[in-house]
């Protein structure tokens, strides 16, 4: 049996891969190879040292099987490398029988036994994603007392963030940096020409715009001029999946699109008027009539009081036609702003009154993936700014597809939705009656 494949690793990666210390992120800018030396690196030490204990993580379960568990498998893994998975199309671990080494799979919000355990090397893919807290709970269980290695550490891979995140200011750890050009993928390490895979990548990043060109082509950590939500805060309206409460008012927003991503998002409104995003599609290139059956396979045995939607007559019709009835949305856009701005806010309890459930999407848009276009609603607030930042009249129309959805959400549910009565034609359509709220939401007891 071959005990690894012949890989090699260059600059920042290869400085990150060798380093032994307790804490080190490898950072940079997006295809840099950051995450496949990050990955090769712990293969290495499972195929080297007998009984390591290691873990592949993300700061939730689904996305850490979505994303850095198919380029493990599909990238780093191959026949004969000795690692046998157990667990069927979502695996809970690999195991090395040569050394009695394991690879746990796991995320941050499902790690149960995984993560109280102690282990000799912790990796975490998309760092940035973490909290402080998140970080340091993870340092807690590499301290060395697993003893398998003769070295410990967490470790992660993270693209640029906002230049206060906590990863830059922290003394203990150690920050590598990535370049494109180190990348062998990409260029010839010997002639330092492009390859074919190099021309194509960078032109997908070179035609990156705004705060994603700055952070995942040019590699800085930013914040966009003239953001518009600068209330956002992943750490604070980003949380963790709970069981939607059967009594909690629920209703759809839908912006249309097929070039651009279509997006339909199921919000939940608890009995203190705060509302959570709880499911999400956001895809592109499929018609209106196969988002619809989606719609309606996702909503099965849910009361939802209402579709609100943009005002496009012929896609309106194409739900209607498909079982689903819709209103038309609200979309004064500075006021929606404002609204949208108001529920981002922290209140008096702490809390503020819009959040966003971490993977509500029911389908990652692979398209959006390869050309590092947002693939969710959460991922449009850092990069969604003002046309122009001085007189912030006008949000530049830029993936701003789930923004608008949000701002519809909010006009809807904060009473400046217009709601014509059943029968009446909005825009050519005949609006059929919405499916009627339990009268304790009639009544005001929500």
């Amino acid at each position: 049996m071959t005990r690894y494949r012949d890989f090699e690793v260059f600059g920042g990666v290869k400085e990150f891969v060798n380093y032994r210390g307790a804490e080190a992120i490898v950072h940079g800018p997006a295809e840099t190879g950051k995450t496949i030396g990050a990955l090769y690196k712990l293969h290495i030490c499972a195929t080297d040292y007998d009984n390591a204990s290691i873990v592949i993580a993300r700061k939730t379960l689904a996305s850490t099987y979505s994303t850095v568990l198919q380029t493990f498998q599909n990238k780093v893994l191959y026949n004969g490398c000795g690692a046998v998975p157990y667990g069927g199309q979502k695996p809970e671990w690999f195991d090395y029988p040569a050394t009695g080494a394991r690879i746990w799979i796991t995320g941050l919000d499902k790690s149960g036994k995984v993560l109280s355990a102690e282990h000799d090397i912790i990796y975490v893919n998309q760092a940035e994603e973490l909290t402080l807290d998140d970080w340091e709970t993870l340092t807690t269980r590499t301290t060395g007392r697993a003893g398998n290695m003769p070295y410990s550490q967490t470790i992660g891979d993270a693209n640029p963030a906002w230049p206060t995140h906590w990863m830059y200011g922290r003394e203990s750890l150690r920050m590598f940096y990535s370049q494109h050009s180190e990348n062998p993928a990409l260029f010839d390490q010997l002639t330092g020409e492009m390859t074919a895979q190099g021309k194509h990548t960078m032109s997908v990043l070179d035609a990156l715009t705004g705060l994603r060109r700055i952070r995942l082509r040019d590699g800085k950590a930013a914040l966009a001029e003239g953001v518009i939500y600068e209330e956002w805060h992943p750490a604070i309206h980003l949380i963790d999946r709970f069981d939607i409460p059967d009594d909690w008012q629920r209703f759809r927003v839908i912006d249309f699109g097929y070039t651009n991503p279509f997006v339909c998002q199921w919000w939940a409104v608890d009995h203190d008027g705060r509302m959570f995003m709880y499911r999400e599609i956001y895809h592109t290139k499929r018609t209106v009539k196969m988002h619809s059956r989606t719609i309606r396979g996702h909503s099965e045995g849910e009361i939802i009081s209402a579709t609100v939607c943009d005002h496009d007559a012929e896609d309106r019709a194409t739900l209607h036609e498909n079982g689903i009835p819709t209103i038309g949305a609200q979309k004064a856009v500075t006021l929606g702003i404002d609204k949208v701005k108001e529920r981002l806010k922290v209140a008096g309890d702490k809390r503020p009154r819009l959040y966003i459930l971490r993977d509500s999407l029911i389908e990652l848009d692979q398209d959006l993936k390869r050309e590092h276009k947002p693939t969710c609603t959460a991922e449009e607030f850092p990069a969604y700014v003002w046309s122009n930042s001085k007189t912030k009249e006008q949000p530049k129309k830029e993936d701003d597809h789930g923004m608008d959805d949000i701002r519809y959400a909010v006009m809807y549910l904060d009473g400046e939705q217009k709601h014509p009565p059943a029968g009446t034609r909005v825009q050519g359509v005949r609006l059929h009656k919405q499916i009627e709220r339990p009268s304790r939401w009639r009544k005001g007891k929500r």
